[in-house]
């Protein structure tokens, strides 16, 4: 039978969530003692990984549209403008110097801008709050797309090696998709180290690859001038318009800027952009926009044949390891936002492991690697190439950045205190731009681009039913129970056993059902009774000298509220540990400690479609148990169920 403990979380990268440890103690905002070197570096091949292997494929997919009646002079130029403006406009000026000013305590991403969002508003609004569950959910769409058109891109590298490899392309795919989600449980620590180094070779490649082709026509240079590109768009109309669907694949992984500002920092991510990765990028597109202006007949794989033959097989192992770089960081993006989303209510407790007990967001959580592995391995069966699967990609990052901007908007009226006026000339052309990339996009739907909307779709149905199933279910439990005053009047007469008994509950004024029903069956109390109440709070951490509420209300009970933020690691018996200085006496071998655990069944009069109501109750059963959950020791743990209609 379906059941849900009692301590169900209350309401509420990418991509790795900074300050996290093993211990559960993640007070510190971001990071404080790496060198400005350092985090630049490895900012380089986590945030930038995406986005770095974008040249792979970009501009030959946005070339692929004009192709039919012959590539023209001013096509290919008005294009790379396109590419380079967007790099421009989209990266640069909106994520790069307007975006990363939304610190929520020094974390980014899309749920922080939710949270910053509404707290700023100072309530939960349903528009709001759509927005960032749509956010969320296209960001999983994006977890699953960039591994397959990655690392696909990578490997298609071979067919310019030989044509006799064209056949074993999709094979040796699906052979590193398999190996890097295997490893995901071993956690990255050990090779981590190496993904700035590999990404820094890729970048500096990119622009010796560029530099080479430059000189076969410097007209190419003229891409500089914005009115080329806007001229190409007013010539080609229709044609010019789903042209800029694939021009955004240069943007894609822009995002991850936001989301790992607080892993590395605003500072180290803006030097490596302007000093390293803009430069490069921009110096390859350019690169290979010369090289299709002296040959034409390079279009159907520019990147691979910018490179002189002997250098073929090693730029495709780099590119390889480029993209499996790229790859990690969406999928730890993934598994840092899935902790996100659980710990801010959107999601069931998940199973969430952590792989090192020194690198600051080592986790790995088994449910959302399986699926994002199937996930993956079923894109590529079906698209089996990156041209195809390039139809799929842009909709869910467009959709993502769309909202970013528009949370952006509130943040800055709300936040920042601009003038509606200003946020409106500052932040509308870039939501206009978005949603240009958005529309062109839209145009892929039947060529693939429904894959990340159906399953935004999905996660965004998931995410709702479970936000409304718990606030029914805290409901009808608070109808239920009674307050925690009334109870102490009859307690005179019981009988104390030794020992500390501690009873988690979402309600810290009311009777926990697991102190009722072992009143009931075991007619005892222990000396000393603990009221213990996990909430979490709209901000990424919560500090050390605020996490804990400690009450004395009566000779032998105690409340205590721990509050955590929605990238802290929740830690019960070392919180209680810590309120020793506040009088508890707290010995882990003497304390018992009971949760409620509630065995749903579906309640016609529930307020939810039957559809809802058995998606919620499933959901319930598969969340992971409170005791892991919360890190108490299984041994001290006594569970007391009770049945519940909902």
């Amino acid at each position: 039978m379906p059941s849900t403990p009692e301590t169900l979380p209350g309401a509420e990268s990418s991509h790795d969530a900074a300050g996290k440890s093993a211990t559960g103690d993640t007070s510190h905002h971001g990071p404080k003692t790496a060198s400005f070197a350092a985090l630049a570096i490895g900012s380089i091949g986590v945030v930038f990984g995406d986005i770095g292997t974008s040249p792979i494929y970009a501009l030959r997919e946005s070339l692929n549209h004009i192709t039919s009646g012959g590539v023209q002079r001013y096509e290919v130029i008005g294009i790379v403008s396109l590419l380079l403006w967007s790099l421009i406009v989209v990266v640069t000026l909106k994520y790069v110097l307007l975006i990363m000013r939304a610190d929520n305590k020094g974390e980014g991403g899309t749920l922080s801008l939710l949270a910053l969002a509404q707290r700023a508003i100072g309530r939960r609004t349903n528009f709001v709050f759509a927005l960032g569950i749509a956010g969320a959910a296209l960001f999983y769409g994006d977890a699953i797309i960039t591994p397959a058109i990655s690392v696909l891109s990578a490997v298609e590298g071979l067919k310019v090696v030989t044509p006799a490899l064209e056949h074993y392309v999709v094979p040796i795919t699906l052979i590193i998709l398999i190996c890097l989600f295997a490893v995901q449980s071993r956690g990255t620590h050990s090779v981590g180290a190496w993904f700035g180094p590999i990404t820094l070779a890729w970048f500096i490649c990119l622009a010796i690859l560029g530099l080479r082709q430059i000189p076969q026509d410097y007209e190419i240079l003229t891409a500089f001038n914005p009115v080329l590109a806007i001229s190409f768009l007013s010539r080609e109309g229709w044609i010019g318009f789903t042209v800029v669907g694939s021009v955004f694949l240069a943007v894609t992984g822009a995002e991850a800027l936001y989301a790992d500002m607080g892993h590395f920092g605003r500072s180290p991510i803006r030097f490596s952009w302007m000093a390293i990765v803009l430069p490069s990028l921009t110096i390859n597109y350019l690169g290979q926009g010369a090289m299709v202006l002296a040959n034409p007949q390079a279009i159907d794989n520019i990147f691979f044949q910018m490179a002189p033959e002997w250098a073929v097989l090693p730029l495709v192992i780099l590119a390889t390891a480029a993209t499996v770089i790229a790859s990690q960081a969406v999928i730890t993006g993934a598994f840092s936002m899935t902790q996100q989303a659980v710990q801010l209510g959107l999601l069931p407790r998940l199973e969430i492991r952590y792989t090192s007990e020194t690198t600051a967001g080592q986790i790995f959580v088994p449910r959302v690697n399986r699926l994002l592995l199937i996930g993956v391995i079923l894109l590529v069966l079906y698209f089996g190439s990156s041209s195809k699967l390039a139809a799929a990609y842009g909709i869910s990052v467009t959709g993502s950045m769309v909202v970013d901007t528009a949370l952006a908007f509130i943040v800055a009226i709300r936040v920042w205190k601009w003038r509606p006026w200003l946020a409106v000339v500052v932040i509308l052309p870039f939501l206009l731009v978005d949603l240009s990339f958005l529309a062109a996009n839209l145009l892929k739907f039947f060529d693939g681009g429904f894959v990340p909307l159906m399953l935004a779709l999905a996660i965004v149905v998931t995410m709702a039913s479970w936000v409304r199933g718990t606030v029914i279910l805290s409901q009808k439990m608070r109808r239920d129970t009674l307050p925690l005053t009334s109870l102490f009047r009859s307690l005179e007469k019981v009988q104390r056993v030794s020992g500390t008994a501690v009873f988690l509950t979402t309600d810290p004024l009311s009777v926990p059902h697991a102190l009722l029903h072992n009143l009931k069956h075991n007619k005892v109390l222990h000396q000393t009774n603990v009221i213990l109440s996990v909430q979490f709070a709209e901000t990424p951490h919560v500090a050390k000298e605020e996490r804990t509420t400690v009450e004395h209300i009566s000779a032998d009970f105690w409340r205590i509220i721990v509050n955590y933020g929605y990238m802290d690691t929740p830690n019960v018996p070392l919180a209680l540990a810590k309120c020793r200085q506040s009088g508890l006496k707290f010995d882990i071998m003497t304390t018992s400690f009971f949760l409620g655990r509630r065995n749903l069944k579906r309640d016609p009069r529930s307020g939810m479609p039957m559809w809802q109501d058995r998606l919620f109750i499933s959901l319930t059963k598969d969340a992971t148990n409170a005791t892991d959950f919360f890190h108490i020791p299984s041994g001290r743990v006594v569970e007391l169920g009770t049945q519940v209609l909902v």
